[in-house]
């Protein structure tokens, strides 16, 4: 009985096997014989969270400090993020809005992607100081080049005009993801972004499993969804305009653009590429935190 009770088969093929193996039984009975030894049919349950990082705590408060000092310098602090990738087209999307009575709107019966207009990844920036969103609807892959494009947007429209004369620049961003702190194109990226602006670039992780702390996601994400919710997203367009249009009581304001461009995967960063990046670890977990300067600019501590 115990290869059986371990097995991945349904109960048709568990039938076929006992034929094979000389016991002669129909699906229904072995069915039948399932339920009286107390089994059924189960999905899986997401129910484990996993161990957390022993430094969970210390890395929230080492990002805490950081975004206190940055604040009370008059530096740029940013939380940044991709967005759940929305499906672009006549597709449900959840929540409910005003209508006629019996006139719902009406959608797919199918969530079938559609090809030719794919779907949207909006990729957030979150200006922690000002409470003001900036959210760059990419259309291609979710890479790192789309991460960084989208600071560079942010940086060269709205936050340059903001703080005009700092140096300084501090991202909180997630441990994973096309801005995770194992990807090396990300780094590379932000290399390119620092030299284009002069700003020394300052990136604070926060630990595994703890994504949802990020600023982003209750200051800026969590409001997007509301204000589109039982609003199917026809198109690019909809979407840009949907994100622009969100507000809250306490003032957030939100700009939103479509970016068209091409962003392709798979890219491979050489050893040697990562060397020239101009990076400075610091000592408490210098995985997670660190700053990347201009080439040929010292440390300011």
């Amino acid at each position: 009985m115990s290869p059986l009770r371990w097995t991945c088969k349904s109960v048709r093929q568990l039938s076929k096997s006992l034929s094979e193996r000389g016991q002669t039984v129909s699906y229904q009975v072995v069915s039948e014989l399932l339920h009286e030894m107390g089994y059924s049919l189960q999905a899986n349950m997401k129910k484990l969270e996993g161990s957390s990082h022993a430094d969970r705590d210390k890395q929230f408060s080492y990002i805490n400090e950081q975004v206190k000092r940055y604040l009370a310098e008059g530096w740029p602090v940013v939380s940044v993020d991709t967005k759940k990738k929305e499906l672009v087209g006549q597709y449900r999307n959840t929540g409910r809005e005003w209508q006629p009575k019996g006139h719902p709107e009406e959608v797919n019966i199918y969530d079938f992607v559609n090809t030719d207009v794919g779907k949207a990844l909006p990729y957030g920036v979150y200006d922690i100081g000002q409470n003001v969103g900036w959210v760059n609807v990419g259309c291609d892959h979710d890479t790192a080049s789309l991460a960084v494009e989208s600071l560079r947007r942010w940086w060269r429209a709205m936050g340059s005009q903001v703080y005009p004369r700092v140096k300084r620049l501090l991202i909180c961003a997630d441990g994973g993801g096309s801005n995770g702190h194992r990807v090396r194109l990300w780094k590379v990226e932000i290399q390119h972004l620092a030299i284009e602006t002069g700003l020394e670039i300052t990136v604070c992780h926060f630990p595994p499993g703890t994504s949802k702390w990020n600023k982003i996601e209750h200051r800026l994400f969590s409001h997007i969804t509301m204000n589109w919710r039982g609003r199917p997203l026809t198109s690019h367009e909809v979407v840009v305009q949907l994100i622009s249009s969100t507000t809250t009581s306490k003032g957030l304001q939100v700009h939103a653009e479509l970016d068209k461009s091409k962003y392709p995967t798979k890219i491979k960063i050489t050893n040697a590429e990562m060397e020239k990046v101009n990076i400075n670890r610091h000592e408490f977990h210098g995985e997670w935190n660190y700053t990347i300067l201009p080439i040929n600019v010292n440390v300011i501590s």
